[in-house]
């Protein structure tokens, strides 16, 4: 039997002194007041993983754990006033780093599936999700008249399904507006939806050597150059392959080179699907199954938003919002990893809501991955002595 709780296993595989040097790079202890950046994010972590609803559910649920927190790294619970000074005031940008500092490690765990596919280029899927909000409250988050929202612009890693890049911006940017920022890999393939045929946007991928396939808009204006060969017998639904320039002068000034158009036939949705890149080599199938692979983003933003706690808030400032989505960030790269490290087959959804329950069990976490459902070991009787006399 452990003797540290389910909570204290979990936050043990998190990398403190990789968070110390960021917490000294950010300054981010500077005049704390006995509530310091670890304990800072291990709140915050128990709040996404206890889906605690206010700053007072942390604030008891980590003063109700049995004995003291010290497993933790934590010498107390903190008071709600504190979790919500803290949360105010303390730079986001540390948790932010912090995530990318585990996505070095945590989250190249071995466990990880690899891409389905035969290309060696790096596959990222591109897209946004927005969070709506009440504008009354959160007056900050412009994005309509009576609604707020704000909005997560996210470079999905095929491989792993975990983000590897973020940003975040108010409703109202545009989707091809928040992807300017995206850091390029070179060689690499970005799978995104219409909202990003952006001539523009597709330039500087281009010239920096990205590859892309990007579904594109109906009333696009292009000239075929020249038609290719579609294949015989098999993938019946590749509809058109062809070379293609663009034919609005516009268009053409942004973007100048040829693209390649593939059309293919979805038949789930019953409708056609248009698709253009700028890779002249792979197959009409493998761009098909590109595009078919950008489900996975929306999976993500499926499992972020049901499974943790980023569609309330626990803070009204953008500094509280931002840590929130962090450390929502943190623990979904966390628990992939836990799914990674298991010999049972969770569903995430299923870890989840078992950690939920048993967040301050003792019981070994890794005997608890494998064998969820085994009885645990019986305590050693206890044999009491006899009175003699």
């Amino acid at each position: 039997m452990a003797n540290l709780t389910l909570f204290s296993q979990i936050i043990s595989k998190l990398e403190r002194h990789q968070f110390k040097k960021l917490v000294d790079k950010h300054q981010s202890d500077k005049h704390q007041k006995g509530f310091n950046s670890w304990a800072h994010l291990v709140s915050m972590l128990f709040c996404q993983l206890a889906k605690s609803q206010s700053v007072r559910d942390i604030s008891n649920g980590l003063r109700s754990a049995t004995g003291n927190l010290n497993h933790l790294g934590v010498q107390k619970a903190p008071s709600k006033s504190s979790v919500s000074y803290q949360n105010k005031h303390r730079s986001w940008e540390l948790f932010r780093d912090y995530y990318y500092a585990l996505l070095q490690g945590l989250g190249q765990h071995p466990g990880y599936g690899r891409t389905k596919f035969r290309i060696k280029s790096k596959i990222f899927l591109l897209d946004s999700s927005s969070i709506d909000l009440c504008l009354s409250v959160f007056d900050w988050a412009k994005y309509k008249t009576t609604k707020g929202a704000v909005k997560m612009h996210t470079l999905l890693d095929y491989d792993g399904n975990l983000p590897a890049y973020v940003n975040l911006t108010d409703g109202k940017t545009g989707d091809n507006r928040g992807a300017y920022d995206i850091p390029l890999v070179k060689d690499s393939v970005i799978v995104a939806d219409r909202y990003y045929n952006d001539f523009n946007l597709l330039n500087i991928w281009d010239s920096n050597k990205a590859f892309f396939v990007v579904r594109h808009k109906n009333n696009l204006k292009f000239h075929t150059v020249k038609e290719l060969e579609l294949p015989e017998n098999r993938y019946q639904n590749i509809l058109k392959d062809e070379i293609i320039e663009l034919g609005r002068r516009d268009s053409k000034d942004k973007y100048k080179g040829n693209l390649r158009r593939v059309a293919i036939w979805d038949q789930e949705n019953k409708q056609v699907i248009q698709l253009i890149t700028n890779h002249l080599k792979w197959s009409a199938n493998t761009i098909s199954e590109l595009y078919r692979g950008r489900w996975q983003i929306e999976v993500f933003f499926r499992e972020i938003k049901q499974l943790l706690h980023i569609k309330s808030f626990i803070g009204t400032s953008p500094n509280a919002v931002w840590i929130q989505i962090w450390t929502a960030l943190i623990t979904i790269l966390v628990l992939k990893a836990l799914r990674a490290m298991a010999k049972h087959k969770w569903h995430l959804s299923n870890l989840v809501a078992f950690i939920r329950l048993n967040l301050f069990v003792k019981i070994e976490l890794q005997r608890w991955l494998d064998r969820p459902f085994d009885r645990p070991p019986e305590p050693p009787p206890k044999y009491a002595q006899g009175v003699l006399f």
